[in-house]
């Protein structure tokens, strides 16, 4: 059986994603066989980290050249980017914002070309990066810009409930204009397309959420589903999607709806996402579709007040990776 190689960044290195990799490197039995993790970051911080936490770290220095090797118990698979200046467990440091996006450009580069089969991200700092005078919004949309892809999609699951969004971080007030029909088209597409390429889902059905209230109760709450989504369901069926709705928000997530459902499609971040952390916080998952690559993430933010304990929860985490395995063995089937 062929190893998947997988790059995963620590994120904020001053918030929880370094404790959760030394805790995960605990028990050999998180990692999945025939599976090599590789760590993009500082080995100091790393090993300083461990010691904060009284958990034992052995760092290996990862070699490209090298087939992919299964790791050792509490063995962390390193290749090394150092900090740019000091880091201490829950305090932010803009200094090092330049460190963090340098860990994902080369993740993305390694999955850009073969290295990796995949990569998982731990969470960062919106606001210190842009307090560096780095305008980032969000790792979505900074893996789309670095890949050249014109339209992503955010997705978080957990256990057997899929989420999607039209739109990911914007303020409310901007949600309205950017519910299109052609944009809903181009979203449906590209989550039909990774359904089934990276969760093996041959025919997906997807629910289609509504934007106002009641779906819009025929125009009397908004004609935001007359005028958009309605046409996008419509010609989108003709070509054979699965889809069900417009369906009012408040009533679509019920095992009436759901029990036949592989996803469901939001309109708008926390339209969507309440309800699925609410089932699964702590050990869901955030996918983003439509790259030429594979990327997962956790479902959860830097915890600042958490680094250093040891205390932090590894299920969002586990959770990612064993889903870049599962996509990434699908996308390699499927070639």
């Amino acid at each position: 059986m062929t190893t998947l190689r997988i790059a995963i960044t620590p994120g904020e290195p001053a918030g929880i994603g370094p404790d959760l990799l030394i805790q995960l490197a605990q028990q050999l039995t998180n990692t999945p066989q025939h599976v090599e993790l590789v760590i993009i970051a500082d080995p100091q911080l790393l090993t300083q980290r461990a010691a904060q936490i009284k958990l034992p770290a052995t760092i290996r220095i990862f070699d490209p050249d090298l087939p992919p090797q299964n790791a050792k118990k509490s063995e962390l698979c390193v290749w090394p980017i150092e900090l740019q200046d000091s880091c201490t467990a829950g305090a932010l440091n803009k200094d090092n914002a330049h460190y963090v996006l340098a860990t994902l450009d080369r993740a993305i580069e390694g999955c850009a070309t073969g290295l990796f089969d995949a990569m998982v991200t731990a969470p960062v700092q919106k606001s210190i990066i842009n307090d560096a005078g780095i305008t980032f919004s969000g790792h979505t949309e900074y893996l789309a810009e670095k890949t050249q892809t014109e339209q992503v999609v955010m997705m978080l699951a957990a256990d057997d409930l899929r989420v999607a969004l039209v739109t990911t971080h914007l303020p409310l007030s901007q949600v309205p204009e950017n519910i299109t029909a052609a944009q809903i088209d181009k979203i449906v597409r590209i989550l039909h397309r990774d359904l089934q390429l990276s969760f093996g889902l041959q025919s997906p059905r997807i629910c289609v959420l509504g934007l106002n209230p009641h779906a819009g109760e025929g125009g009397h709450m908004g004609r935001e589903e007359i005028d958009h989504i309605i046409p996008a369901v419509e010609k989108l069926k003709t070509e054979g999607f699965i889809l069900d709705g417009p369906l009012p928000a408040d009533t679509a997530f019920t095992e009436k709806h759901l029990k036949n459902c592989d996803a469901v499609l939001a309109m708008y971040h926390d339209q969507g996402l309440p309800v699925l952390k609410y089932k699964g916080f702590g050990n869901a998952v955030n996918v983003t579709l439509g790259l030429p690559i594979v990327r997962t993430s956790v479902d959860h933010g830097t915890a600042l007040d958490m680094a250093g304990t040891g205390k932090a929860n590894t299920g969002s985490l586990q959770t990612a990776i064993d889903t870049a395995v599962t996509m990434a063995k699908h996308r390699k089937s499927s070639r």
